[in-house]
Parts: C-alpha cells; sequence; structure tokens
C-alpha cells in the first residue's frame, strides 16, 4: 500500500498483521502536514523533484484536471467529495484509504463506521498550493476488506468552502469505469499528478492479510509512489472521481505486504512487478441519502458492513 515508514511499522502492529513493510524513507515534501503512509507508503520509492511535480501539471477537470478539491494528509492524500445528490449546505466528505486511517490499519472483515474523529487535512488550490486547514467530525466508514477506503465528515458544508476558498468538491461517479478509460491520479501529499489509462480490473487483489474485489489496474505511466495512498482517480472526461488509488507491487513478491498480486476466478496468481492499483469507488453513491447520511441499509447500497 502506498505510505510512509514509520504510520506503516506502527499501523500494522496495531492490526496484527504478519508482515512488515519493505523499509524505506524520504524527505517531507514541500508543505505536507507531516510525513507519508502504504501498506506502500512506508515511502516507497523516489521522491519527485519540484521539476517533476511541476510538469506532472497536465489535465483539469472538464479540461484539464488540477489539484483544487485534493487534500494533503499526515501521511496520506485524500480529496473533498460530494455524492451525486449531494447538497451544497450538506457536511462536506473527504475520500482516502482505510490503510490511512491515523489509528491503523483496519483488521480483515473489520468495518468501522460512525467514530470520533477530529483530523485534519490541508485542502489544495487548482495549483496545488496550501489554502486552508480542513477538520473532520467524524470518520463515516472505513475498512480495508473487499475496497481500501475511508470516507470522513468534515465540520463545515460544501458552501462554506466554496464561499472562502472557490473549490468546488469532486463528484464520485455512481458508474463503474471502463478499461481504456484515461484517468489521472491526483496526489495532495506530493502535489504530483499521475495520468494513465485504466489497463483492467483485478478479480481479487491479494496484499499481505487483505483481499480487495474488482480492483483498477493501471498502465505503466502511473508510477504511483508512498504518499500517494488515498489520491482520487480521476475520470479525464467527466471530471468525476472513479477510484482510490492504494497500492502497487514494488519488488515482483507474491501477495506480499506492498507487493499484492492478482487472483482470477480460477485461483490462478498473476504478480505484475511496477504496476499500480486503485479501488472503485461507484458503490458508495448508493450509501449516502439526504444530509450526505450513510445509509448502509440503502437499497443498492453494496459496501461491506459491520
Amino acid at each position: 500500500m502506498r505510505k510512509p515508514l514509520v504510520v506503516a511499522l506502527c499501523a500494522l502492529a496495531f492490526a496484527g498483521a504478519g508482515a512488515t513493510p519493505a523499509v524505506a524513507s524520504a524527505p517531507s515534501p514541500t508543505g505536507a502536514d507531516a510525513a507519508p503512509t502504504t501498506l506502500t507508503d512506508v515511502v516507497d520509492g523516489v521522491v519527485g523533484t519540484a521539476a517533476d511535480a511541476l510538469s506532472a501539471l497536465t489535465a483539469p477537470r472538464e479540461g484539464a484536471v488540477n489539484f483544487a478539491g485534493a487534500v494533503s494528509l499526515s501521511n496520506c492524500s485524500g480529496s473533498v467529495v460530494r455524492m451525486p445528490g449531494s447538497a451544497a449546505d450538506d457536511p462536506a466528505l473527504v475520500l482516502t484509504n482505510g490503510h490511512c486511517l491515523e489509528s491503523g490499519f483496519p483488521a480483515p472483515g473489520q468495518v468501522l463506521v460512525d467514530r470520533a474523529s477530529s483530523r485534519t487535512f490541508g485542502l489544495l488550490n487548482s495549483s496545488g498550493a496550501k489554502v486552508a486547514t480542513l477538520r473532520a467530525d467524524r470518520l463515516v466508514y472505513a475498512t480495508m476488506t473487499d475496497t481500501d477506503a475511508a470516507i470522513y465528515r468534515l465540520d463545515t458544508t460544501y458552501a462554506r468552502i466554496k464561499s472562502a476558498y472557490g473549490i468546488d468538491a469532486l463528484t464520485l461517479s455512481a458508474t463503474r469505469p471502463a478499461a481504456g478509460t484515461s484517468i489521472s491520479v491526483v496526489s495532495g501529499y506530493w502535489k504530483r499528478i499521475y495520468t494513465c489509462s485504466v489497463d483492467g480490473f483485478a478479480y481479487r487483489l491479494k496484499e499481505g492479510n487483505w483481499t480487495w474485489k474488482d480492483s483498477v489496474r493501471y498502465t505503466s505511466a502511473c508510477d504511483t509512489i508512498g504518499g500517494t495512498s488515498g489520491s482520487p482517480v480521476v475520470d479525464g472526461a467527466t471530471g468525476q472521481v472513479v477510484a482510490v488509488n492504494n497500492t502497487g507491487n514494488e519488488d515482483g513478491g507474491r501477495c506480499t505486504v506492498n507487493n499484492p498480486c492478482e487472483v482470477d476466478e480460477n485461483g490462478r496468481v498473476t504478480v505484475r512487478q511496477g504496476i499500480n492499483y486503485a479501488q472503485q469507488t461507484h458503490l458508495f453513491p448508493a450509501c449516502f441519502g439526504v444530509d450526505n447520511k450513510l445509509d448502509l441499509s440503502a437499497s443498492g447500497c453494496a459496501v461491506p458492513k459491520p
């Protein structure tokens, strides 16, 4: 998973995982709240230069994907998101990975719902500059079972964020992405945008003790690194979020931490060294109703439940 060393080691201890992430290190990025988190944010790899980050400023929502609405966490990336039916006066939501929680990795089979939180997030504008610190009041949902996602509720609304900073939330698509879709992975932690395509889907993606379903596989151009965990995966044509970035196979290992493997319907295992993955998010809109309230019993809500 894509995360920094100290946080990842502590989280593995918390979750009781038997595997230990590879040791790696990296300097704190400019303007970051702290150092990155994967089961790869152990910062796993070479840190891009300022020139790299600037050259990565490609693409826009409805034209070119940029950083507006992305957030930096103490150990990961994330984004301010809205459901297709969210209203301007609804409490705003932040999407990141389940393995990016401040309390450590959820255990296999564990689903966390409606927990107190005071987590802070650095809100970025379109050019990647931090313009505000946002604060959560609840962890609405988090799991690393079937998917790797966490959704926080902020103590402010979309309308207030728009009024104060001119920034709109990213909309979660309710439609499953297709192979070949042009996408951008927007890292608020590194202030870097990776652009590639959906190469295909992994029926099951297994990493250490965790297994995820129907994971998005990127083409090789999205060579994400530690600290990119939780980045929104944005459809280049619609500007909507279709997945949340979470891991990659670093060393060619087979189904170990930081080396996920693909498992097909017949149990056949495929290892793709250097290839990175995300978890689809189209299941979440059906689980949120009026006032952005989570309703796991709602019709069509198919995310894992406690």
